[in-house]
Parts: structure tokens; sequence; C-alpha cells
């Protein structure tokens, strides 16, 4: 499907209609149906075709967002569970505190400025946050084996809002280097998060 052209389709329908170009919008249906005698029936007649125009084109764009909506939720359901497994969202998620789930701090943790201090506390908040979300989306998906798209996305957004905020804390955690010539490069903290989550998922 030509997003652009749903796109076109949503701008010439709110114009307002002493400001649209009925023309254009016979173009668009014709692109839409292919019917090429519909068009010729209303370019022979434009002024007193306005309502068929917007009607048609109305109807095709409610369609094309529909199924547009559709597949750009199925795709982000998709990176959820990619997500999910990657930060281990469903592993004890009720019975385990957030601080003690998490791994991989760095060694010289304490001789780091505040604020890079706190992306890590951030992120245990983020983290806690994720398996909530992650909860209620799938307690809505097992509820009702139909869940529509539009209750389904706002738990995904945000799951995939917070794993990109999550990710960047981590990139000025982990890179962050301390201006001092006695400070040792402590061992990577990615590192040790990846080899504890293939641990944690490996004994599970």
């Amino acid at each position: 499907m030509d997003h652009k052209f749903t796109e076109q389709i949503r701008l010439w329908l709110e114009t307002h209609e002493d400001e649209r170009d009925y023309a254009v919008g016979a173009l668009y249906l014709l692109k839409l149906s292919g019917n090429q005698i519909l068009y010729k029936n209303i370019v022979a007649a434009l002024d007193r075709r306005h309502d068929v125009i917007e009607y048609q084109l109305q109807k095709y764009y409610n369609f094309r967002v529909q199924a547009l909506t559709h597949a750009q939720v199925e795709e982000m359901a998709a990176q959820v569970q990619t997500i999910a497994d990657e930060h281990h969202l469903t592993d004890d998620a009720s019975t385990v505190p957030e601080d003690e789930r998490r791994l991989g701090k760095r060694e010289d943790h304490d001789s780091l400025p505040d604020e890079i201090k706190a992306k890590y506390v951030e992120n245990l908040s983020i983290l806690q946050r994720m398996r909530e979300l992650h909860l209620r989306l799938r307690s809505l998906s097992l509820d009702n084996a139909t869940c529509p798209d539009s209750e389904r996305y706002p738990f995904l957004k945000e799951l995939i809002t917070l794993d990109k905020k999550l990710h960047s804390n981590w990139e000025e955690y982990d890179h962050f280097v301390i201006s001092s010539p006695q400070a040792k490069p402590s061992r990577s903290a990615k590192a040790n998060r990846s080899a504890a989550g293939s641990k944690k998922k490996t004994s599970a």
C-alpha cells in the first residue's frame, strides 16, 4: 500500500470544502477505483459531483487507514516480543525486586557523576514499568482473544518508547569515561548484563 498516497487523501479530506481541488479529488478516485467511466461522468459534471467524490474518497481512506493501522500494530507487537525476550520481562515479574534483578553495575559506579548514576537508577524504574505494561498487555490478550488494535496500541507504543529510553541510558552509563589518569576501565557492564541474562535464561 502506498502510504504517501494515503496521506495525500487525508490532507485532501481535511481541506475545507471551499478550498478543495475537486479535479484532484476525482483523479485520486480514479487511481483508487480504476473506473474510467465513473471518472468521466464525474468530470463532466464536476460542480454537481462534489458529494460523490468526498463520499468515495472517505470510504477508500477509512479502509486504507484501518488496514495500515492493523499492519502497524502487528509490526509493533512483533517488536515488543523481541523487547520482552531481550529484557526477560516475563521472568519472575512479581516475585523479585527490580534492584535485585539488575546486573552489570559498573565496578566504578560510586565514582561516577550523579547524573550518570541517575541513569542506572532510572533504568530500574523503567524496567519495572515495562514489566507492568507487558503483564497488562498479556492479560488483555488472554481476556479477549480478538483484542482490538486500539486497545493494544497504547501498551505497545509505551513499551517501545521505554525501551528506546532504556537503551539510551545504558549507552551513556556503560560508555561514560571518568577523566582521571588513575581511573581504571571497569569490566564491561553491558557484557555482564548479557552474560547474566544468558545464564538466567539457561537456568530457567
